[in-house]
């Protein structure tokens, strides 16, 4: 799974601590993310594809999903997750020096794009129970209620849609 580095650490006693994602902890990230690189939900964004693109990313679609959008934490939630897997997957497998973000919201469904300048598919792997990687697009088909990818002249787009309710 492509960005692990908000993973919280053990603590001094040995345990590991339950690391779980908050939508008010971020924000101030969020908002400095989307001063610095623009509204994916106006246009595409370009980012750098390199693996710390991956919180920008998941900055990006919290701040318009959960602020701009209005919609549910666990909806944000999700689309983070999911986000990141498409990016890392973006980051990993194409060899491109940037990648596309895009958001779309329409009434009843909200829609993530990461285009990237390969032509490459990304394939649904079966997971076993102690794989440690190839679970991205696993998750996207587990937790997406559409997902898929549209063939460009040059590139892809990778996406995945979930239904809403809109407030």
């Amino acid at each position: 799974m492509a960005g692990l580095e908000g993973m919280e650490q053990p603590r001094g006693d040995g345990r590991a601590t339950a690391s779980r994602w908050s939508p008010t902890v971020e924000d101030e990230h969020a908002l400095k993310a989307l001063e610095s690189y623009g509204n994916p939900a106006e246009a595409e964004v370009l980012l750098p594809s390199r693996p710390e693109s991956a919180a920008t990313a998941r900055r990006l679609v919290q701040v318009v999903v959960l602020r701009h959008w209005n919609l549910t934490a666990g909806t944000t939630e999700d689309a983070v997750l999911l986000v990141s897997e498409l990016v890392g997957n973006a980051v990993r497998h194409t060899g491109a020096r940037v990648f596309g973000l895009r958001l779309r919201h329409r009434r009843g469904w909200i829609r993530v794009e990461v285009r990237d300048p390969s032509r490459g598919l990304p394939c649904l792997m079966p997971v076993q129970e102690l794989d440690v990687s190839g679970r991205g697009l696993f998750l996207v088909d587990q937790l997406a209620d559409r997902w898929g990818v549209d063939l460009l002249p040059r590139g892809k787009t990778t996406w995945f849609e979930m239904r809403v309710t809109d407030r």
